[in-house]
């Protein structure tokens, strides 16, 4: 079976997030993502998913280790694998702190460490039903389950952009999550991964490489162009760290006038400075016939799970949530 993910970063309601959820279960989707954010409890959503699905692996991407207690984040997964028989992954990733610390009011600082702690807490708590925990980020005394999680070990992806946490990933977790990948990124992840695995004396391949993508489908190639610049000005302007990604991914110039711009309020600027090859080089766009054979050029590059990811706000946000899970599938 072709591998193929569905992520969903607000728009939809809950509601409407879990009938997509259904349509996208119906045509072969293997997995579907909620992430945390502005658009709704990523774990409410992703009960409501559960108890109208059967198959579908449901999964956060990703639940930030630093706005939630890591016993809560624990209790939160082992609920929603239990509502779902077990197929819950458990996304985690340490966000960014232009975000945590404006937006959530907590101190965010040593992601690594965070994540590294964050990953032996709930492993731990899951397995023995309890946890004492004396790390470099977090401290907890004595945390107890009063119920037994459905699975004493659930899969734990973690969210990488950078070397150091792509060989975390290849140390501790059983996936990453990869967000604006092009082309050449499965094979650079690899590596990094080999590295982290041969740590541990794991085995590479035992990590699952999925990458959240951007995508737009539309009648014309253009069309679907012109309607990933908003996203892409906003998260090379406003993120530090995915402006750095797009500038090492080829486009320095164009990632240095985006900052300059956005810095300074113009947003229009901005706009002006995506260029089609940068949208094109980290999402999915165009035609039905042509995002599916974008989607199989990143598995043949060595994305094992492309995880199609579409914007859309307002009262029409579901019908193109569906119509973008309809075309990014052979039938």
């Amino acid at each position: 079976m072709t591998r193929i993910g569905i992520a969903f970063s607000g728009g939809p309601t809950a509601r409407e997030i879990v009938d997509c959820v259904q349509l996208a279960e119906s045509l072969g989707y293997e997995s579907a993502w909620v992430a945390e954010g502005h658009g709704g409890d990523q774990f409410a959503t992703l009960a409501g998913c559960a108890m109208q699905t059967s198959k579908i692996q449901l999964g956060t991407a990703i639940s930030s280790v630093f706005v939630r207690s890591i016993p809560t984040i624990a209790m939160a997964a082992a609920t929603v694998d239990d509502l779902s028989d077990g197929r819950f992954i458990l996304g985690l990733g340490s966000s960014h702190k232009v975000q945590v610390e404006p937006e959530h009011g907590v101190p965010y600082g040593k992601p690594l460490s965070k994540i590294r702690d964050s990953v032996a807490i709930i492993r731990t708590l899951l397995r023995d039903g309890e946890v004492q925990h004396d790390g470099a980020t977090v401290r907890i005394e004595n945390f107890d389950l009063w119920f037994t999680p459905h699975r004493a070990d659930l899969p734990i992806y973690l969210a990488a952009v950078f070397p150091k946490m792509t060989a975390l990933c290849g140390e501790i977790a059983d996936g990453v999550i990869l967000t604006r990948s092009t082309l050449r990124t499965g094979a650079q992840v690899r590596e990094h991964i080999a590295e982290g695995a041969a740590c541990a004396g794991r085995d590479p391949g035992d990590v699952v490489v999925s990458s959240l993508l951007p995508t737009a489908v539309a009648d014309t190639r253009a069309e679907a162009l012109d309607s990933m610049r908003p996203g892409l000005a906003f998260y090379a302007g406003f993120f530090p760290r995915y402006n750095q990604l797009i500038a090492e991914h080829g486009f320095p110039e164009e990632a240095a006038a985006i900052a300059e711009a956005w810095a300074r309020g113009d947003r229009d600027a901005a706009l002006r400075a995506i260029t089609d090859p940068m949208v094109d080089a980290t999402s999915v766009v165009g035609t039905p016939a042509e995002c599916r054979d974008k989607l199989e050029a990143y598995r043949d590059s060595g994305i094992d799970l492309p995880i199609i990811s579409p914007f859309a706000r307002g009262p029409g946000a579901k019908a193109a949530f569906a119509a973008a899970i309809e075309a990014c599938i052979a039938t």
